[in-house]
């Protein structure tokens, strides 16, 4: 145990504490309109405790351990995702949540990136890399059946990542390019019929991207004022609890989907960097113990998580700056909520997990 210590990444675990840390700092100020930072830093600090625990829980078992139960995973998996559509409490007119009394609620489809991320890489490391268009319908289909109840609720956004976390893990698992692209266009083709299922503020939201003059005081408006934030921001920022944007409630949640903004603003160009620097190390340190992995599976697993938190952070930062179209897509360890905390906290602990038992090091 150990020798197994003495190779747990260090770089990540500081990386992810600094993410967590500057999460904090910027939720006291986003919050600071909200009635005041104190009822969210403590409830911050109760979703930390259980991100913290299940970290270890995650990293004390074997992620081979974990992975062998992949079918009664899967099977949890999309029986919490299917409660939610019976027994889910609706919020800004989506069913995605699961109350749990005095502690808050919970969102099923959080955790069900991670679990996908497991039973997928299971699902791949038992087969040869798919060579052709059809040798993907085994995992389309693994996949397909979550994103469906995904949908349903409705979460584009989440839909989209664990879109993201499949090609990702394809493309680790050495599935041929061309077979790719061709899947790709199958996927182009589709488009009309995906634009005709969306909800109307879905659409609205795409056609805002593409020409935010469209609906301005509408769909438009948080676009128009993440926007306004960010640039204020300049160079060195206003300061922490000195923006305007963020303290006169401008833009809409502020301390979700949109606390980039906050950064943006209060800490301005040099602040963003920097946090951004911390993922791009959080990222590499990923992608380095994917690289190093002692097996096909913690390879996939790690290249997964890897996966999902450059589409989280490309799109959550995207759509703040006019790049991506607005979803509801938190920053991984900085955006309020325990759910995503708790998902991201377990994703962090199979990497650590695979790391710490890797054969030889890579660098």
């Amino acid at each position: 145990m150990r020798r197994i210590l003495r190779d747990l990444d260090g770089v990540l675990l500081a990386t992810t504490v600094a993410l967590i840390g500057v999460g904090l700092v910027v939720l006291a100020s986003a919050t600071a309109s909200l009635g005041g930072p104190g009822q969210y830093l403590r409830t911050r600090l109760f979703h930390l405790a259980v991100a913290a625990v299940a970290l270890v829980a995650v990293l004390a078992v074997d992620y081979r351990r974990w992975a062998s139960g992949g079918r009664w995973l899967y099977l949890a998996n999309l029986a919490l995702l299917g409660l939610v559509l019976v027994i889910g409490v609706t919020r800004l007119g989506a069913t995605r949540w699961i109350t749990l009394g005095p502690f808050g609620g919970f969102q099923p489809s959080e955790l069900a990136k991670v679990a996908l991320i497991l039973t997928l890489a299971r699902h791949l490391a038992d087969r040869s890399p798919p060579a052709s268009v059809p040798a993907f319908v085994p995992y389309l289909a693994h996949v397909g059946v979550p994103i469906l109840l995904i949908v349903a609720q409705p979460d584009l956004g989440t839909a989209m990542v664990i879109g993201a976390i499949l090609l990702g893990m394809l493309f680790i698992a050495g599935a041929r390019l061309g077979a790719m692209a061709s899947l790709g266009g199958l996927a182009l083709m589709g488009m009309p019929f995906l634009w005709s299922v969306l909800h109307d503020y879905q659409r609205r939201r795409l056609l805002v991207f593409l020409d935010p003059g469209v609906d301005p005081l509408g769909a438009g408006y948080a676009l128009a004022q993440a926007k306004i934030a960010v640039g204020s921001g300049q160079l060195w920022g206003k300061g922490l609890f000195a923006g305007t944007q963020n303290l006169l409630r401008f833009i809409p949640e502020q301390h979700t989907d949109f606390i980039f903004t906050v950064i943006g603003e209060e800490l301005g160009f040099v602040g963003a960097v920097a946090v951004l620097a911390l993922f791009l190390i959080w990222i590499w340190r990923a992608l380095r113990i994917s690289a190093a992995a002692p097996d096909r599976l913690g390879r996939l697993i790690a290249g997964g998580v890897a996966a999902m938190v450059v589409f989280h952070v490309f799109v959550s930062v995207g759509m703040t700056v006019g790049l991506m179209p607005i979803t509801g897509i938190p920053l991984p360890f900085l955006s309020y909520g325990g759910s995503s905390l708790l998902a991201m906290s377990v994703a962090t602990g199979l990497l650590l997990n695979v790391g710490m038992r890797r054969r030889k090091f890579l660098f």
